[in-house]
């Protein structure tokens, strides 16, 4: 099948619109008009990654952050976005990312099934899609009322991780979670809106935890990797329903730091 058979499935049921204003989503390289047998699917378009998608035969890589931001004037060997774009061209390997449109689409729903949340209702509203508010992330009932620890090893057990940070109480009593994926820190007014008792989210700096703990709410950082690689995963379940002729591989699950 063709790449725009292909982008044309994921355009539908992941609209660019719905992506933030400052992103960039969609097909980023490629000739949408060639063929297309391997799918590679990875989080971010690294050296590492790129280099797993040759080596595994893929003719298509789909991420979730896009590797290209902002505009590029010059496409060359002397930086490595111009390096990586040089031999996706190289090596024929149409290049596809899907960033915020899948986080509020896909992503909020999907982290709060691994964070075991029910009656859940967005976080922070972006707009309506067929008569149904969406956004980014998730607020809702845990399990149980149960201590901050236990919550936050719950959360490191599901996510399949090796370390969490947790600002506050550890024996603080939880039962009302919210869960934003990646980088959340802007969306900490919408958790204390929400009257949740515990967040899960990345990229928390130490100001940000203390003085959100200050305001009365804990913080589980799972990291940005850590709350982001299932999309590898939820992808190539989505794609093998919908193309069941074509070959799906996810890159292989590696945090891009090491605690020592």
């Amino acid at each position: 099948m063709k790449v725009n058979e292909l982008t044309g499935w994921l355009d539908e049921h992941f609209p660019a619109a719905a992506a933030e204003d400052w992103d960039n989503v969609g097909l980023l390289t490629g000739d949408d008009e060639r063929e297309v047998h391997h799918v590679f699917l990875a989080l971010d378009l690294t050296d590492e990654t790129l280099e797993e998608a040759i080596e595994a035969g893929a003719d298509m890589i789909v991420t979730h952050h896009p590797m290209i931001f902002s505009g590029i004037k010059k496409i060359n060997n002397h930086s490595f976005t111009g390096r990586r774009i040089l031999k996706l061209v190289r090596e024929g390997i149409s290049y596809y990312a899907m960033h915020t449109n899948y986080d509020i689409l896909g992503m909020a729903d999907l982290s709060a099934g691994y964070l075991e949340l029910s009656e859940t209702k967005v976080l922070s509203a972006t707009g309506e899609m067929d008569g149904e508010t969406i956004g980014f992330g998730r607020v809702g009932k845990i399990p149980a009322k149960m201590t901050l620890k236990e919550y936050a090893l719950l959360v490191k057990k599901n996510l399949k991780l090796a370390d969490v940070k947790v600002y506050g109480n550890l024996d603080q009593m939880v039962e009302t979670a919210a869960v934003c994926t990646g980088s959340g820190k802007s969306m900490i007014s919408d958790v204390l809106a929400a009257g949740a008792d515990v967040y899960v989210t990345g990229d928390i700096d130490h100001h940000t935890g203390i003085d959100t703990v200050a305001q009365g709410l804990c913080i589980i950082d799972a990291g940005h990797y850590g709350t982001e690689y299932i999309f590898m995963e939820d992808m190539k379940e989505r794609l093998e329903k919908a193309f069941p002729e074509l070959k799906f591989t996810c890159a292989k699950v590696k945090s891009p730091y090491t605690i020592l």
